[in-house]
Formats: C-alpha cells, structure tokens, sequence
C-alpha cells in the first residue's frame, strides 16, 4: 500500500511538473492567445473619425463664423492612411478650407511620419502642395504636429500645431491649442504674407457626457501678421479677433 501511495504521488508531480513547463512555453503563431486574442494584433485594420471642432465662433465687432476641423483615418497600429479637414463659414464664404491626406508610418511608439498631399479648396483661388512632416504624443502628452509644404510654384510654407488636454475632473477638461502658419512668398490672391502669416489660439472648456459626445465653450484668437494682415485689411477685415466659442467634440 506504501509503494502504491509513492507511485500516485510521483506521477501527480510528474504532471504538474509537465503542465507548468507548457504554461511557460511561449505560444506558436498558430495557437490562440489568453483570453481568445489572437497572435498579432498590429496586422488588425480598424478606423477612426474626430470631429475636434465643430463650433459656432460670435465676434464682438468681427462677426460670426463656424468652424469644423476634423481627421480620420484607417489602417493598422504601424501604417495609416489620414484624412484632415478643417475651414471656416463666414458671411456665406468659405475661408481657410485645407484639406490633406497623408500616409502615415509609426516610426517611434508616439510619433508617425507623414508624407501626403494638402489642397486649399474655399472661396479664394485653388492651391496644391506637396507635404511632409511628423505628429504625435510629446513629453507630458502634448499633441503635436509640424508639417512642411511644397507647392508647384516653388512656395513653401509649415504649419506647427500643439494642444493639451487638462483634466480638471474625469469628465471636465480645459485644452489649450495653438497653430502657427509660415510662408517664404507672398500669394495676394490668397491673401497670404511671407513670415508668419497666421496665429490661431483657442482655450475650450469640455465636458464628456460621454468619451464620444462632449459640448464645450471657450475662447478663441485669430490673428494675422506681415503682409497678410496688409491683405486682410484692404479685404476690410479684422486682423485680431477674438470670440467666444460654442462647440462640440466628437468621435466614432
């Protein structure tokens, strides 16, 4: 009876012994993950929209204007193809119309590489460029994009864009935003200066009835400087102007 007990006892080792090497054993690429996920998650296609503006602007003498700004895109966690939109209707005109699509690659675990095309499509004269540049998550989390262009005519311009989301509480959140627009040329037809052309700043305050749905109000500044502001200015607009904002932030 002793020598049977032994013997049950060995063989239960034996086989825990057996099963723990196999549990430590990493999976083949035909077996399934735990959990039932599959082996490689980075070849999985999914897609996204934004619409990151979508906001009524009310000047105090500038008047009122609407504005959307929004990108997509589709692909795997390494390659991407984006779309950007973003303009602004004003008096029955559309101004700042950019539109650009990008391929984008994950070349480090926050930032992609962009390489595309943009198309300025409003109510002034058509422009196309080529575009390169980079965007991503800074230190600190800080949303970040620097994009240079190159257009048929030998103009080149870059647009740098940076904003934060400051969570007051899991629901209510203050970001603060700013781009800024370069040119090397003047382009009268699209009232565009050499230099600093454009400084667009905003502090919107949003409150997440969900993480999809999510009104806010803030404060907005537009400026235009240089040569711009000199083409503005016989357009008979304002070169700064300042509104209060009404929008909503969603996604899908």
């Amino acid at each position: 009876m002793k020598k049977l007990t032994a013997a049950l006892c060995a063989a239960a080792m034996l086989t825990g012994f057996a099963s723990e090497a196999r549990a430590q054993q990493p999976p083949t690429p035909d077996q399934p993950q735990p959990h039932g996920m599959p082996h490689m998650l980075d070849n999985a296609v999914f897609a996204h929209l934004l619409f990151d503006q979508l906001e009524g602007r009310f000047g105090f003498n500038e008047g009122n204007s609407f504005r959307w700004e929004a990108e997509g895109w589709v692909g795997t966690d390494v390659n991407r193809l984006w779309l950007l939109s973003e303009g602004t209707l004003s008096s029955g005109e559309l101004d700042d119309g950019i539109q650009q699509l990008f391929y984008g690659r994950a070349i480090t675990t926050y930032f992609d590489a962009l390489v595309g095309t943009r198309w300025d499509l409003d109510s002034l004269p058509t422009r196309g460029w080529g575009a390169i540049g980079l965007q991503g998550l800074a230190p600190q989390f800080f949303k970040v994009s620097a994009i240079g262009y190159v257009s048929g005519e030998g103009h080149l311009a870059a647009r740098l864009e940076a904003s934060y989301d400051l969570l007051i509480t899991q629901r209510l959140i203050l970001q603060p935003q700013v781009e800024l627009n370069f040119y090397t040329k003047d382009d009268p037809a699209r009232r565009v200066g050499a230099g600093l052309s454009e400084l667009d700043a905003g502090l919107r305050l949003r409150y997440e009835i969900t993480r999809q749905f999510a009104p806010y109000i803030g404060i907005t500044y537009l400026g235009q400087y240089g040569a711009t502001a000199r083409y503005v200015s016989a357009a008979g607009e304002s070169t700064q102007q300042v509104r209060f904002t009404v929008g909503l932030r969603t996604w899908f």
